[in-house]
């Protein structure tokens, strides 16, 4: 009997002892930080892997994770530089980097960084009109940043981001703002349609333009080419003149030459005068002078023709 209870002991003791040993042993997943304690005081902080603590001494007094997180914060009431009373919510993009001064640096981090993200954004919209914060948006991003990221490094966080979310200007304003950008757009609508009558008045013009030029031009040219063929008929018909006042000094070189050669005395040639009197007299001329040597000739021919006659 008491070898059976020596046994059963042993065993209750082993298990204990299996036991403890399980409860001391501690696995810290992947991008995770365990922050322990002994005695109440801070002693290390457990990366990734497998470790053991102390019974009864050791206690893990914070698991942080350190992987990038997302604090998407309520809207926040801020009121503008113009006395324009608005809901604007951000969206924090932050990572724990010292998980000693994330446990230690300040009561509740989130709420923390929450208190000082609607400080800072009601400092920043404080300084800004309606208009300006409406767009500048980047502008309030970037401050936001600096400032924030700034204060949070005693609390081991780095800020990577920060984000307007939404900005909800009073009811009244998003109506003024909505018929302000109506008529805008039909602003805008009017002067397109205006431009557009306006170029294509001016596309008209210039067509009426050039076809009035080109009209000009097939006229001068149709000018040009009358004038020319005018030009030509005019070269012909002197060129016909002239040849024919050529054939004219022709004929009467050769009916001289052909005179000359039969021997024809004065008096031929007078008679031959004569001739271009009479027919010189069949024209209009109510009166012709004859010079007295054709007169004379005139005589004798009459004495001849009525001797003949006889």
């Amino acid at each position: 009997m008491p070898g059976f209870i020596k046994t059963f002991l042993t065993i209750i003791l082993i298990i204990i002892i299996f036991a403890a040993l399980v409860s001391c042993a501690s696995i810290v997943p992947q991008e995770n930080a365990y922050v322990i304690e002994r005695f109440g005081k801070y002693r290390t902080t457990w990366d990734a892997g497998l470790h053991f603590k102390i019974p009864f001494i050791d206690r893990i007094t914070r698991k942080v994770l350190l992987k990038e997180q997302v604090a998407d914060f309520a809207p926040q009431p801020v009121i503008t530089k113009d006395n324009v009373t608005m809901q604007i919510d951000s969206v924090v993009y932050f990572k724990v980097m010292n998980s000693h001064d994330y446990t230690y640096g300040v009561e509740n981090p989130i709420m923390a960084m929450e208190n000082l993200t609607a400080t800072t954004l009601r400092n920043i919209i404080g300084d800004l009109t309606l208009d300006e914060t409406l767009t500048s948006r980047e502008t309030i991003n970037s401050q936001m940043l600096q400032i924030i990221d700034e204060a949070t490094d005693a609390w081991g966080i780095r800020v990577n981001r920060v984000e307007l979310k939404n900005i909800q200007p009073p009811a009244a304003i998003r109506e003024a703002m909505e018929k302000q950008m109506k008529a805008e757009r039909e602003k805008r609508a009017a002067i397109l349609t205006a431009e557009g009558e306006k170029q294509s008045m001016i596309l008209t013009a210039e067509g009426r333009k050039e076809s009035a030029v080109l009209e000009a031009e097939a006229q001068k040219q149709a000018t040009i080419l009358a004038a020319e063929a005018q030009k030509e008929k005019e070269i012909r018909e002197a060129e016909g003149k002239a040849e024919a006042i050529r054939q004219v000094h022709e004929a009467t070189s050769v009916g001289l030459k052909a005179i000359k050669e039969a021997g024809a005395d004065e008096a031929v040639i007078k008679l031959k005068s004569l001739e271009a009197f009479e027919a010189a007299a069949q024209g209009q001329a109510t009166k012709i002078i004859i010079p007295s040597e054709i007169q004379g000739i005139a005589g004798l021919a009459k004495g001849v023709i009525e001797s003949s006659k006889e």
